[in-house]
């Protein structure tokens, strides 16, 4: 039996889960969002705790049971906290500014780049504008679009310019040494 799946999903106060056959619609303060269950694989409640099970050990059921339980986690997480991801934006005149529903990009292009943020996700810029924070209710939603970001301009591996995760470390490489 999975470990991931076998675990119950507690859900806090202020969070609604309401199950109806294959679908599970979760709602809190920040947001609503619903997840469609593969067939076989079933979800209950009980007692403020969410049970993910699956009727037999076929590959199928065992591959999916842990996803789908992790999922419904990270809906229940996102409608009652939400989510956020932060990056940094390294290099000599890179920098962003938020503007409505989109953030422009300077990224040492020779023009700026500008990147829709789609519904659901709202982005802050810091006073030095080097550091965007990335807020929203969907967990893969936000994961796609910093991922996106970052992809605008990956960080260097010789200087280190670009756009990183606050949390992420890049290893340099050394450049070439000089002729003697």
């Amino acid at each position: 039996m999975s470990r991931v799946g076998r675990s119950p999903i507690q859900v806090p106060g202020g969070v609604n889960v309401t199950i109806q056959g294959d679908l599970v619609s979760v709602k809190g303060p920040k947001g609503e969002l619903k997840c469609n269950v593969p067939p076989g694989i079933t979800v209950s409640m009980k007692e403020k705790n969410l049970l993910v099970e699956r009727p037999d050990d076929t590959k199928q059921s065992r591959s999916l049971h842990g996803t789908i339980r992790n999922i419904i986690a990270n809906m229940v997480t996102g409608a009652g906290a939400g989510f956020q991801k932060v990056l940094d934006i390294s290099g000599v005149g890179y920098r962003a500014q938020v503007q409505p529903k989109k953030i422009v990009f300077t990224l040492g292009y020779s023009h700026a780049v500008e990147f829709q943020l789609p519904d659901g996700i709202t982005a802050e810029v810091d006073k030095k504008q080097t550091q965007i924070t990335l807020q929203g209710v969907d967990f893969q939603l936000l994961g796609q679009v910093a991922a996106n970001i970052r992809g605008l301009r990956a960080p260097d591996i010789y200087k280190g310019k670009g756009v990183r995760y606050a949390n992420e470390f890049i290893k340099l490489k050394v450049g070439k040494a000089g002729k003697k």
